[in-house]
């Protein structure tokens, strides 16, 4: 089965076409105000239309309100939202109940011990993403750059679809992906030349190199 890609914090149609030409599988739209890659509801709008059919369209949300996520919802009509707050099993699914938009769920790892709560989330998430947790003084949940111990998601399964981030790129998704066997990844700043500025060669490259993981397996084995 091929693995699944997600290009984050696009912010604008040359990053989105980027994305699409590269064939990844989903296209994330960062609502964090305090993200460089926050978008306003126009731009917003206008990516998630240029985006919407070509792949999914993920508006991403950390914390939001009911009324934030409604407005999100209206203008972006999104495929799923990534809630990537501190958000529980129980707030996950009414906002997935409310909103009828499958949810992927992501949760900071640094340790083993940060697996502890994944289970809980098998009912009300539909997809989980495993980013390295933020550093202490950080004013946002993720896009730092930063990786955890791949080795940690080794042999271990889930009750739902799940993608691998934080701290990936070109050189190294495909070492992470044999190591943690992640079914899918999720880049954002791994493909930038500054914070919210996408390279379209970043992406194509970095779309090429997680495709290519099994390849470069087998060939090495």
């Amino acid at each position: 089965m091929a693995v699944l890609v997600k290009i984050c914090g696009i912010t604008s149609n040359e990053a989105a076409d980027a994305a699409v030409k590269a064939r990844a599988d989903f296209a994330g739209l960062v609502f964090h105000r305090k993200s460089p890659r926050y978008l306003d509801p126009h731009q917003a709008a206008s990516l998630a239309e240029r985006l919407k059919d070509r792949l999914r369209v993920v508006a991403l949300v950390a914390d939001a309100g009911d009324e934030e996520i409604a407005g999100i919802a209206a203008v972006v009509k999104p495929d799923f939202l990534q809630l990537h707050g501190s958000e529980t099993p129980d707030r996950v699914g009414a906002i997935r109940s409310r909103f009828g938009v499958p949810v992927i769920k992501a949760l900071a790892i640094a340790d083993s011990a940060d697996f502890a709560g994944a289970a809980a989330y098998g009912d009300a998430a539909d997809m989980l993403l495993f980013d390295a947790k933020a550093p202490e003084a950080s004013m946002r949940p993720g896009g730092h750059g930063a990786a955890f111990d791949w080795q940690l998601l080794r042999g271990r399964t889930f009750a739902r679809p799940w993608l691998l981030a934080g701290g990936l790129n070109a050189g190294n998704v495909a070492r992470a992906i044999h190591v943690s066997g992640a079914p899918g990844v999720d880049v954002s700043s791994g493909v930038e030349t500054a914070p919210g500025t996408k390279s379209p060669d970043m992406i194509r490259a970095f779309t090429d190199a997680a495709r290519n993981a099994h390849f470069v397996r087998e060939a090495e084995s």
